[in-house]
This record gives structure tokens, C-alpha cells and sequence, in this order.
């Protein structure tokens, strides 16, 4: 197996673990939308807000070949989607690391879509709080927010 498998791996074994309260390090937004309409109104939200896609790993597809090999502990949640969407700012890039080098650690961003019995819930790691308590905390909040509202913009267009 390639780092890059484990890597994607290892991040969705992260990002299907239970969902945590508003003050916790992951945003969650589920909508009763198709994935397919969601995904594409998402992409387009982000890199509207100048938030540009560089990757599109499909991890459910990589975790089903390891389905016979894990048996019963493959996929114990039925997540039918798993996707995420790798991306980067490049004026936020340089202003975090002009604040803290040390927070380049979320660069790039990224964002994972999971789906399950028709809802289709998006899931983020918090830059504010991972930076919390960081010199670069203020700019942290400020790309959260931005990255959070073209989240909740592209879900809007997926539900009309």
C-alpha cells in the first residue's frame, strides 16, 4: 500500500468518527440532498470563493478494496459516499504563515462529503480551532468563516 492509500485512509477514518459540538475542532452540515448535486454545488461554492480544488480523492472507492480483507470491520457506519475535496487560497496560505509557519500544518485545506440514506453531510477541520491558540488565530478565523460560508452557500444551491 502507497503513503498517499494510507494517508487517505487514515483521514477517513478520522472524519467518519462521530461528529463533536459547535466548539469542537469539526464543522458538520448535512442536507437531504443527493451526493452527486451536492458535491458539484459545493466544488463550485469553493472555487467561487477563491478557494481552488487541487484534489478529489474518492475514498470510499479506495477503502472498497479492502472490504474482503477487513470483513466485519469494513465500513460499520454504511457510509455509501465517501469524497473529499483537497484546497487552497493562496493569499490565506501566505498570511498564516507570515503569522505562524508552524499552522502551514492545515495548508492545504480540505473538506470531506460523506453520504448515508439520502443525506449528504459535509465535514471541515476547523482552522480557528486547531490555530486557537496560535499567533495566526485571527486569520484562522477569518478563512474558517470564509470557508464555511461558501460550504453553507453551495449547500443552499444544492437543496433549491
Amino acid at each position: 500500500m502507497s503513503r498517499f492509500s494510507l494517508f487517505l485512509i487514515m483521514t477517513a477514518v478520522f472524519l467518519i468518527t462521530p461528529s463533536v459540538q459547535a466548539d469542537s475542532a469539526v464543522y458538520k452540515n448535512s442536507v437531504n440532498q443527493d451526493y452527486d448535486v451536492v458535491y458539484k454545488e459545493v466544488l463550485a461554492s469553493l472555487e467561487k470563493h477563491r478557494f481552488f480544488v487541487v484534489l478529489e480523492p474518492d475514498v470510499g472507492e479506495n477503502l472498497k478494496g479492502f472490504a474482503e480483507r477487513w470483513g466485519e470491520d469494513y465500513n460499520q457506519n454504511k457510509l455509501e459516499r465517501i469524497r473529499s475535496m483537497v484546497f487552497c487560497n493562496a493569499w490565506y496560505a501566505n498570511s498564516v504563515s507570515n503569522a505562524d509557519p508552524d499552522m502551514l500544518a492545515l495548508c492545504p485545506l480540505h473538506i470531506s462529503l460523506i453520504h448515508k440514506k439520502g443525506v449528504t453531510t459535509v465535514l471541515f477541520v476547523r482552522p480557528d480551532y486547531v490555530a486557537r491558540r496560535s499567533k495566526a488565530r485571527e486569520i484562522a478565523k477569518e478563512l474558517t468563516q470564509a470557508v464555511i460560508a461558501a460550504i453553507e452557500e453551495g449547500l443552499v444551491k444544492a437543496k433549491d
